[in-house]
């Protein structure tokens, strides 16, 4: 019998991948190569005088944000709550990432409002529909210091002006979150005003626009839902990626006042945010609904280059949104 020090290593092979995105190894080991590197809160930001800091939401499943608040000296007024669900396909990229984090000291500083960035978990550790429940809990988290006051950096907050928002699977779960805010409530009576979609994630067995032709199953949204809701009831067609799927609730039950789409003219998801703009407004749903479109910009391009002259235009657009 061979001892523990002569048995052969098992040789570990790749059992799931997406090139370049992701791959999943026989050993349990994820490896995500194109992960922003994380960094830590600032107090404040030496440039935009925004300070941020990371807080548990929950811990049983482990749920937690990062807290911006702007700049409060000389104000007098309570400012805008924007609970925010980062993107990266459900599978990568963070809350506590540089990339949003230079993304968000410079957006709270141009819009002058208090944003809470959920950290939930990923897929495939955690397949979907698991960060569809973290990021409910984090807004019903945030609905709840209304009342206890536990987290003293909302108490700067306006509880009458809670906002969603989400780029790209963060823009698909902003969706899905309103959507459950149509048919259950907050706690403390809290209202979901408004909802921000930034270059949202859709998808259907049936191509649109710019995805017709041959290889919509190959495509890297279709690919994406399989990889990280593999049981998901329907597929492609589930109601959570696509919303027009027989059987899915109709948009007019959105738990919502109002909704921005925005969409970026060479953006491969750019036809799906259009899509869903006016499914929405075929909807019968009661709110005000707008449309933005960066003609000649790309996927996220605002989150990348958080201070280029569109990314500015498109968050001083937003704080329109999140102020009137």
């Amino acid at each position: 019998m061979a001892s523990a020090d002569t048995e052969e290593k098992v040789a570990v092979v790749t059992v799931a991948e997406i090139p370049t995105y992701i791959k999943v190894l026989s050993d349990g080991t994820v490896e995500r190569p194109r992960q922003a590197p994380l960094v830590p809160p600032s107090n404040p930001d030496p440039q935009t005088k925004v300070s941020s800091k990371d807080v548990i939401i929950s811990h049983n499943p482990t749920i937690s944000a990062r807290l911006y608040l702007p700049e409060l000296e000389g104000q007098h007024h309570k400012v805008p709550i924007l609970v925010y669900f980062h993107g990266g396909g459900f599978f990568f990229e963070s809350a506590f990432s540089q990339l949003y984090h230079h993304h968000f000291n410079t957006f709270v500083s141009l819009t002058n409002c208090i944003v809470v960035s959920v950290e939930y978990r990923l897929a495939p550790e955690h397949p979907l529909p698991a960060c569809y429940h973290d990021c409910w809990d984090a807004l019903s988290w945030v609905a709840s210091q209304s009342s206890n006051n536990a987290e003293p950096w909302l108490i700067h907050g306006d509880f009458n002006r809670i906002f969603i928002g989400g780029d790209s699977a963060g823009g698909n779960i902003v969706h899905n979150v309103a959507m459950r805010g149509g048919s259950e409530a907050l706690p403390c009576g809290v209202k979901l005003v408004g909802a921000i979609f930034s270059h949202p994630y859709f998808c259907s067995s049936y191509p649109i626009g710019s995805e017709s032709g041959t290889g919509h199953e190959q495509s890297l949204p279709y690919v994406v839902w399989n990889f990280v809701y593999p049981s998901a009831p329907g597929g492609i067609d589930n109601p959570m990626v696509n919303p027009l799927a027989p059987g899915a609730p109709s948009l007019d039950k959105l738990g919502c006042s109002k909704i921005i789409v925005c969409v970026a003219g060479i953006d491969k998801l750019r036809d799906r945010g259009v899509w869903y703009y006016e499914a929405v407004n075929k909807s019968g749903w009661q709110g005000e609904l707008e449309l933005f479109e960066e003609t000649a910009e790309d996927h996220v391009y605002h989150i990348f280059h958080p201070q280029s002259e569109k990314a500015i235009k498109l968050i001083k657009r937003l704080a329109l949104f999140l102020h009137h």
